[in-house]
């Protein structure tokens, strides 16, 4: 049995779209897809992570936006990407004054609305929101490692993102990062369900079948 360890994005949790699709398509193949809801504050799921991939013992890792950052902390592993927010931890730590007030925590809470549902909470306070900044530092050192280990990195980004406007998802620091080890889709942030078939499915095989 391979299994694939999914960390899911902002909000999102064990009952996110992508992985549960995920799961659905690879029923008899003997691959498994493990998604969890884990803590926004960046140092508390980064050990909820590190126990879950102790105890699953996955072949590849899969970081979906925001969660790309947590995934990027496990070393060791072929990691793959949907929507990789790496632009994501910078903002959020110069975002860590506004949530002194009652106003700016409402505003991000109502911009970032979270589902109903097993769905991470969203925790927009200035204790967390300050971890980001080394949250995104050990990421990029693991990274780095990982990448002088000879381990693979692979993203997906959608040519409709409308995240690139605002620089949360940066195609150019990923390339400046990992190089040309991406591929663009003609889709959404939020990888629809097309892609996820046409393109996220065969990748994960490709990617699992090197492992062998």
């Amino acid at each position: 049995m391979n299994t694939v360890l999914y960390i899911h994005g902002m909000g999102g949790g064990g009952d996110s779209r992508i992985p549960g699709v995920l799961a659905e398509r690879f029923v008899g193949e003997g691959i498994r897809v493990v998604v969890r809801t884990y803590s926004f504050d960046p140092d508390e799921g980064a050990a909820q992570i590190a126990s879950w991939v102790e105890e699953l013992h996955p072949e590849l890792i899969i970081g979906e936006s925001l969660g790309s950052i947590q995934a990027l902390r496990v070393g060791g592993l072929p990691h793959l990407f949907v929507s990789p927010s790496l632009g994501a931890p910078p903002l959020l730590y110069k975002l860590r004054g506004v949530t002194h007030f009652a106003l700016g925590r409402w505003y991000l809470h109502h911009l970032f609305p979270v589902k109903a549902g097993d769905r991470q909470p969203l925790l927009f306070v200035p204790e967390v929101l300050k971890k980001y900044q080394a949250h995104w530092e050990a990421a990029k050192a693991q990274a780095r490692k990982d990448l002088a280990a000879g381990l693979p990195f692979f993203a997906f980004f959608g040519t409709q993102d409308h995240f690139k406007k605002s620089g949360v998802v940066q195609l150019q620091l990923w390339r400046d990062l990992f190089g040309d080890t991406y591929q663009e889709y003609e889709g959404t942030h939020f990888m629809e369900e097309e892609y996820v078939d046409s393109l996220l499915v065969p990748k994960i095989r490709e990617m699992l079948t090197l492992q062998k």
